[in-house]
């Protein structure tokens, strides 16, 4: 199980008193076992609780580097001789579970997450898509097409989980019909900005030329973002939600090129772009980026997909009660019937009533899920 903000909190406390508290942190890091190039990297100064948060923010980009962190903390005489050393093994015991359940799992074909509180039902040409996505550093914007009420937006779901295992984390804007390049260009840096460093984007509504400014203002966003600890995919969602005369239109196809133009020179520390919402019909992305992009269409899930998603799920984590053998599978393939039938019903019970299709559905899974984890 990851660790808690307030738990980092107190990490970050432990690696300030039992690895910082020293004239020459490099040295003292390095000692302590942590890579030359990593301690390099670090914007170490003369503050010790500084460097500190440093030093965090930096581990937390993957769970070896979490292990790490703990495993230099936990092992430290400082803390050795107090009773937190109890603490800092059982952080060190969930990092490690973390660690096993992760490299155990597939998290391109999750479909149920948040400790069993969202399911991600089907989209197997998504999943397919987006794992090329991740590994793919040539590619830098990610567009998701499909009807609306079909599941565009609950991809942000599979790629927030997608992101704590592979590293990098999603910043989502929501666009809507009054939504400006302004407003969202502010929004975007309010992700992206150091929040010690008190940094602002040129505000393109003072500058004379809004064209310059704007592109100034991207290029700020962006480079930011790829200069930041973290590694950023900038999310616009309900892209089809755009006013046609929106100056979003355009800022959109300068981020795109500004992060293709700094992927060009820091090639995996640029940010990616993902684009929900956005069909063929729309405002052509820059040609330069013709080999960059990653295409998918959402669908409305139907009673084979249903199927597909409880057999999987049953079979991953069965009931302890269950036991094994013909008569498991049996009982097994009868809760997928059941589960399939309810979501069914109820998912058209709540449309009727004038909820989207797809969310019913998801929430009707959601409590069958919560049912089968209680037997």
């Amino acid at each position: 199980m990851p660790l808690a903000e307030t738990e980092w909190d107190l990490v970050t406390l432990w690696a300030r008193e039992c690895l910082l508290e020293t004239t020459e942190p490099h040295s003292r890091l390095a000692q302590h076992g942590f890579p030359a190039e990593f301690v390099s990297a670090l914007p170490l100064t003369a503050v010790s609780s500084d460097n500190a948060r440093a030093l965090v923010r930096a581990s937390r980009r993957d769970i070896p580097a979490q292990l790490r962190l703990v495993e230099a903390v936990a092992s430290s005489d400082h803390l050795l001789v107090r009773p937190e050393v109890a603490k800092a093994q059982e952080f060190l015991e969930r990092l490690r579970e973390d660690q096993r359940v992760h490299a155990s799992q597939d998290s391109f074909r999750s479909c149920v997450m948040k400790n069993g509180t969202v399911v991600f039902i089907d989209r197997r040409r998504l999943r397919e898509t987006l794992r090329r996505f991740v590994t793919d550093p040539e590619k830098s914007v990610l567009l998701v097409d499909g009807e609306p009420g079909s599941g565009r937006s609950y991809t942000y779901h599979l790629i927030r989980h997608v992101g704590q295992h592979s590293g990098f984390r999603p910043a989502r804007v929501t666009l809507c019909r009054t939504s400006t390049a302004v407003k969202v260009v502010r929004r975007l840096a309010e992700f992206v900005a150091d929040p010690r460093a008190g940094l602002a984007p040129p505000p393109p509504s003072e500058l004379s030329d809004p064209l310059p400014s704007l592109d100034d203002a991207v290029h700020w966003v962006v480079g930011r973002a790829t200069a930041a600890d973290d590694h950023f995919w900038l999310v616009l969602d309900d892209c089809d939600k755009l006013d046609p005369t929106s100056d979003v239109w355009d800022l959109i196809g300068k981020l795109a090129l500004a992060i293709y133009e700094h992927a060009g020179v820091r090639h995996d520390r640029a940010p990616r772009l993902v684009l929900l919402g956005y069909g063929p019909s729309m405002r052509q992305l820059p040609y330069d980026l013709r080999g960059s992009v990653c295409r998918d269409t959402a669908r409305v899930v139907d009673r084979d997909d249903l199927y597909g998603f409880f057999e999987q799920y049953f079979h991953e984590s069965p009931p302890p009660s269950l036991g094994d053998g013909e008569q498991a599978e049996a009982t097994l393939a009868a809760l997928v019937d059941v589960a399939v039938e309810e979501v069914l019903r109820a998912a058209h019970r709540a449309a009727d009533g004038g909820e989207s299709y797809m969310r019913a559905v998801c929430t009707a899974a959601e409590r069958a899920i919560h049912v089968y984890r209680s037997l």
